[in-house]
């Protein structure tokens, strides 16, 4: 039985600090970032109920949105709970992206997000994602057909450049701007460095501080504790932060930033069996959304990569064997097991 966990923060939401479109967002907000094989709809809600301020799906291929696979297409499942919410698409095609965007907003999203930053070889090697960076005019082709196409706010998720001569963020955001978008997030690492070294977030602050650009800039990359959110606000004047991969086996990591930037405090630390129910939650509403064996398959990156368990001594066989089993009984059984001492 997973004991039910009081979330904190809820209501608190402070005042209006900026508008993506028609859609309102407290002071300093955050963000999910939409990842593969992550931000899954049990996820999603978790993190909201966090403190995200909002949430995006995997990303979402257009050509297999357009052919009807079954797989993409639950990808467009949101609940109400977790609004506001993008739904982030990526393709190479103008014309293919468009009619994904229209089947799309079906799903009413507040939000139609445009992937030209995923930096993965079976993406960007086929010329999507950051392989657009590649390809300036047909990645504005691609984007002013998008927000033609729709009646939902269409916003553009990239990176600095291709690799470090081609830096070219600065220049795209205002062209990209006047296409239409209504928000525009930057990875502050070039698709060469895929998710090495550190993000460099003096170019972010650079688009935020052109006078020429008038839409909000959300900043993304490294943003792995609350002193380093509210840094990235502060230095380099963003509209939003996203928060990516800390947040993978850590949904909580927005309550202790929102904490942090509404008070200036540390949330008080949970405790290790209220971190462990947390991820049992997420591993059942996964199981819900999916079924028993896909929803563990879907939380394992979760398990493997949570912080709860680091620093336990002789972890590695529970760890096997938690990343092993295929039934819900024993895999909270494993986890029940485990004590941090």
């Amino acid at each position: 039985m997973i004991k039910p966990y009081q979330f904190p923060l809820q209501g608190i939401r402070g005042t209006v600090y900026m508008k993506i479109s028609n859609i309102s967002f407290p002071d300093k907000p955050l963000f999910l970032a939409p990842m593969e094989d992550v931000t899954d709809p049990a996820f999603r809600l978790l993190c909201k109920k966090f403190g995200a301020d909002m949430v995006y799906t995997e990303f979402i291929s257009a050509d297999a949105l357009i052919r009807s696979v079954k797989r993409t297409e639950q990808k467009l499942t949101i609940h109400d709970e977790e609004r506001p919410v993008a739904i982030q698409l990526y393709g190479r095609e103008a014309d293919a992206m468009s009619e994904a965007a229209r089947i799309a907003e079906e799903a009413n999203p507040e939000i139609i997000d445009l992937n030209f930053g995923c930096p993965v070889k079976k993406v960007a090697g086929k010329g999507a994602g950051a392989g657009l960076l590649r390809d300036i005019p047909k990645m504005l082709e691609i984007t002013a057909a998008v927000v033609k196409a729709v009646n939902k706010p269409v916003t553009v998720k990239t990176r600095l450049g291709w690799d470090e001569d081609n830096k070219i963020i600065v220049d795209l955001a205002e062209k990209l701007q006047d296409c239409g978008i209504a928000a525009l997030a930057i990875h502050g690492r070039t698709r060469s460095q895929m998710y090495k070294g550190d993000a460099d977030w003096t170019l972010i602050g650079e688009v935020k501080n052109n006078q020429r650009m008038h839409i909000p800039i959300i900043g993304n990359g490294d943003v792995t504790t609350p002193e380093r959110a509210a840094e990235c606000f502060d230095r380099y004047g963003v509209d939003a932060v996203m928060v990516g991969r800390a947040s993978i086996g850590k949904p909580w990591i927005f309550a202790e930033m929102k904490q942090y930037l509404l008070t200036g405090e540390k949330l008080n630390p949970m405790s290790f069996e209220e971190q462990k129910n947390i991820l049992k939650q997420q591993v059942l509403d996964a199981v819900n959304w999916l079924d028993e064996r896909k929803g563990i398959l879907h939380s394992r990156r979760h398990l493997a990569a949570t912080p709860l368990f680091k620093g336990i001594p002789n972890f590695r066989d529970t760890r096997i064997a938690m990343l092993r089993t295929e039934t819900l009984n024993e895999l909270f059984d494993i986890i029940d097991g485990i004590h941090f001492s």
